[in-house]
């Protein structure tokens, strides 16, 4: 029997390959970070890691990050469905909006995010007629999140939605359920892997974001100063200790809730498939 031809190399070789890249591009980095932060002593680490103006910049970070990413996941979602179910003037237009993010350098969108929520901005004044400011707050970082999060949603779940069958959907109607009862329970279980991962991207980009957050933020102190800022700040002070430690901490936590929500996408899938076989 003559042997199948493959593509690519062996098992052995690919997976040696692939070893090397990511050990090369994503362990050993890491890894340096860690060493180095292990090498001034837990005090030093601690006393680095958990000052109060660090403690402010992580509760800020990760908190923004958490509610601009659960934003996403429902206007994404309800971006990706108008996208997908329904035809309107304008459509491939905002289709090729909603990648703005992507192609917009970050520094470009934090001025402009900036000009335009400022107090004299064209959005920034009528809100602040209404006692509302965001540039320069933290409500600004929110906004600035939320707008490069945005993609990661909508392009996760708008392929399922395009190959989700609409008989489902009829099939359930003809059966007696309300609008609801069908989302809930034939749409819902079908697109939380896709929710799920637009939500973990989301998140992962929120929370190391700069560029884009850096100008709006206003960087008050204990107000509106971000992680990735506190790292930058301790660098050019020549304080590698600091940066280090407050870089650990960002990589624990960022691991930890991406690992529980892999977790949770993954319980969902599987969840889902046994529905289908049952």
């Amino acid at each position: 029997m003559a042997k199948k031809r493959r593509v690519l190399p062996g098992f052995a070789p690919t997976l040696g390959f692939t070893l090397f890249y990511l050990s090369l591009v994503v362990l050993i980095p890491l890894a340096a970070v860690f060493l180095k932060s292990a090498t001034h002593g837990w005090e030093a680490f601690w006393t680095a890691a958990s000052s109060p103006r660090v403690l402010a910049s992580y509760r800020l970070s990760f908190g923004a990050a958490l509610l601009a990413a659960s934003i996403n996941a429902i206007f994404g979602f309800l971006l990706a469905w108008s996208l997908v179910r329904y035809e309107f003037p304008g459509k491939k237009l905002i289709d090729a909006l909603v990648d703005l993010p992507f192609a917009l350098p970050t520094a470009v969108a934090g001025i402009a995010l900036t000009a335009l929520y400022a107090p004299n901005g064209w959005l920034g004044e009528p809100l602040a007629a209404w006692g509302l400011k965001v540039a320069f707050t933290p409500l600004g970082i929110l906004v600035a999140l939320i707008f490069i999060g945005l993609p990661f949603v909508v392009r996760t779940v708008q392929p399922v939605l395009e190959d989700l069958e609409t008989e489902l959907e009829e099939a359930a109607a003809a059966l007696g359920a309300q609008r609801w009862q069908t989302f809930r329970l034939v749409l819902l279980p079908m697109l939380a892997p896709a929710l799920l991962t637009g939500f973990a991207l989301s998140f992962a980009r929120a929370v190391g974001e700069y560029g884009s957050v850096i100008f709006i933020a206003g960087n008050i102190p204990m107000v509106s100063e971000i992680t990735p800022l506190m790292i930058i700040s301790k660098l050019e002070q020549y304080d590698h200790v600091g940066a280090t430690a407050i870089a650990v901490v960002m990589l624990i936590i960022s691991f930890t809730l991406l690992l529980g929500i892999n977790g949770l996408q993954a319980w969902s899938a599987r969840r889902n498939g046994l529905e289908k076989t049952a």
